[in-house]
């Protein structure tokens, strides 16, 4: 418990300045080539600091998995390589992820309907994938390790996810038209 505490205090603390930067245009009086430069260097730090944060969560995401799922050496042995697996498949939505929520900040002073129903279109669609994904593993890790080691992971990635998707949300503004 104490983990996953540090865990979102974490993902809390050091994540608000970057979707904060995420969610506001960059601000700047050049005009031309020079707004582009600018916005194009913003975008960079953007994902650059996105890039370091999803480093950061996804070791510590692992440390947090390894200590709440209560392994012996034998589970350990088939646990790892398949979680591996999933992380390599949701690194995947979380590019889709990164995709979206900067479009939005992108387009959020410009919403229009048809912006507005592409940006939902996609959130859904991350979100079937995500559960597609999870009910995919669910079955694999309780083939393997049978259905009590399989809800335990379940339970700690939907934590996990949720904390995320928390901290993602309240760092974007409600959407208004414009």
């Amino acid at each position: 418990m104490r983990a996953l505490n540090f865990l979102a205090a974490f993902v809390l603390l050091a994540a608000a300045p970057i979707f904060a930067q995420t969610s506001a245009k960059p601000k700047t009086a050049a005009a031309g080539l020079a707004k582009r430069d600018a916005a194009s260097n913003a975008d960079r730090n953007i994902r650059a600091y996105i890039e370091l944060l999803r480093a950061d969560v996804k070791t510590s995401k692992a440390q947090i998995m390894g200590e709440v799922m209560l392994l012996d050496s034998d589970q350990a042995t088939k646990f790892w390589p398949l979680y591996k697996e999933f992380e390599a498949e949701y690194s995947r939505l979380g590019d889709r992820i990164v995709a979206v929520v900067t479009k939005y900040a992108d387009e959020c002073d410009n919403m229009t309907d048809a912006i507005a129903d592409s940006l939902g279109q996609q959130v859904l669609s991350i979100e079937g994938d995500r559960n597609d994904l999870k009910k995919k593993f669910y079955d694999r890790f309780k083939q393997s390790l049978g259905a009590i080691v399989a809800v335990r992971f379940l339970q700690v990635e939907n934590q996990l996810e949720r904390i995320a998707d928390l901290q993602i949300a309240a760092g974007l503004p409600i959407a208004e038209a414009r």
